[in-house]
């Protein structure tokens, strides 16, 4: 069963995404895939030769960006050291330039390894965007424990390190030329996280890069632009996680006449909780939540939202009424699944879809007031998400309760495409020299 934001169906591999036109003002959601069925196209060739496939063995490593396989002249390999907010891998000695490769041919990776799911995309850019041309998805819950022990657990560690071969067997069958593979919270705080990023190169040949709480926050701007909408005074932007959950206001308000600026810029303030859907309900419980544990949890995260940078500006502004929020995570697309009574989660019907406020709060209650059996049958919460997604509910409601928006947008979109977006903006793969087509 396909669970929202987890199945491997979720990711249509047609699927062209618009980024933040690498600069501009936010573009559509996502556009109808063409009605072509394959999921990689043909690479054009010169004359009617017939082109050569690159052929890529399998089992190499795959590097995250700003390192790579290279030795130093003394055959040192690099060294791994997970450091808050740098790549994992500093590699021992200057680097060749990566080659350039032809807008539109090369095949991008982003894996996000988070507290409770292992997630990957790989992706061509297209005109005006960028087409999916794999997903994958697990749960693996590799944060199981670690509140309670400070350490990663081993079956946790094998359950990622499993669902991570699948991912390395799938870049190296797309033939990816740049990936940024992705860890985030429980690898930062476990105390073996870096036994763990040294487990996975020797097992899988994928190198994480462990990223700060910032450039979470930043990614997943970058990954839901496109969904921001653009006669808003500002955005609330948040993305429910497994160990962390990362709140970003995004101010439209201010602009500079006659300057595109990115979504990036816009960034007025942002803050990391350190409470997911994990750690939050292993402390309150998951499978059976009474009403006062339910209450303990919305109470428990209202408190951190007290420390949110100019709170009370925020506070301000939503009261004005001309804001939004937009939520990014399973908590969101499983309330909208619910919503549209899907007999079976579909990403395409979710992605981008509005509710009111009144109607979020409707669904949240109505989460909270059914038993774990109700979960478990329910075709878009399923026994994967079960336990977990009356935890995400309480964040959504303390979030709610402190900022009342009358708008609410989802997004089944998020870090990866945030990644993607930001290879192929810096690779220049949507310049419009690039994009003529030959006589």
């Amino acid at each position: 069963m396909d669970t929202p934001g987890d199945g491997p169906l979720n990711a249509d591999p047609r699927t062209l995404v618009g980024p933040d036109a690498a600069g501009g003002e936010p573009g559509p959601a996502v556009d109808e895939p063409p009605s072509a069925p394959a999921a990689v196209e043909a690479r054009p060739a010169a004359g009617n030769k017939k082109p050569r496939k690159r052929r890529r063995k399998r089992g190499r490593p795959v590097y995250a960006p700003g390192t790579g396989p290279h030795r130093a002249a003394n055959g040192a390999v690099p060294k791994t050291t997970p450091i808050d907010g740098e790549p994992v891998v500093a590699v021992v000695a200057a680097q060749p330039e990566r080659r350039a490769q032809p807008p539109g041919r090369a095949f991008y990776g982003a894996l996000d390894l988070g507290t409770n799911n292992c997630r990957l995309l790989v992706a061509t850019p297209r005109e005006h965007g960028f087409r999916v041309v794999d997903a994958f998805s697990r749960i693996v819950r590799l944060g199981e424990g670690v509140g309670s022990t400070g350490r990663l657990g081993e079956a946790a560690m094998r359950r990622a390190i499993e669902a991570l071969k699948v991912c390395a067997s799938k870049l190296a069958y797309r033939e990816v030329t740049r990936a940024r593979l992705i860890a985030t919270e429980a690898c930062r705080v476990a105390e073996n996280g870096a036994e763990f990023i040294e487990m996975v190169i020797r097992e899988t040949g994928l190198v994480l890069e462990i990223v700060s709480q910032e450039t979470e926050a930043k990614l997943a701007v970058a990954g839901c632009a496109s969904l921001v909408d653009p006669r808003a005074s500002g955005v609330i932007l948040f993305d429910i996680g497994g160990g962390s959950s990362e709140l970003v206001w995004i101010d439209l308000a201010e602009t500079r006449s006659g300057r595109r600026r990115r979504m990036s810029d816009r960034v007025k303030g942002w803050m990391s909780l350190p409470l997911g859907v994990v750690n939050l309900s292993e402390r309150h419980g998951g499978r059976h939540v009474t009403a006062e544990q339910f209450e303990a949890m919305v109470i428990e995260v209202a408190e951190l939202l007290h420390a949110f940078p100019e709170v009370e500006t925020l506070d301000l502004a939503v009261a004005d009424g001309t804001m939004h929020m937009l939520g990014t995570s399973g908590t969101v697309t499983t309330l909208a699944g619910v919503h549209l009574g899907l007999p079976r989660y579909d990403r395409r019907r979710v992605d981008g879809i509005w509710l009111s406020g009144e109607r979020v709060g409707e669904l949240v209650m109505e989460f909270a007031a059914m038993d774990y059996e109700a979960r478990v049958a329910n075709p878009c919460i399923g026994r994967d998400r079960a336990d977990l997604v009356l935890a995400g509910c309480a964040i959504l409601e303390a979030f709610r309760r402190r900022w009342p928006v009358d708008r609410f947008r989802v997004a089944d979109r998020g870090l990866r495409e945030g990644a993607l977006v930001e290879m192929m903006a810096e690779d220049g793969a949507w310049r419009p020299r690039a994009w003529r087509r030959a006589p």
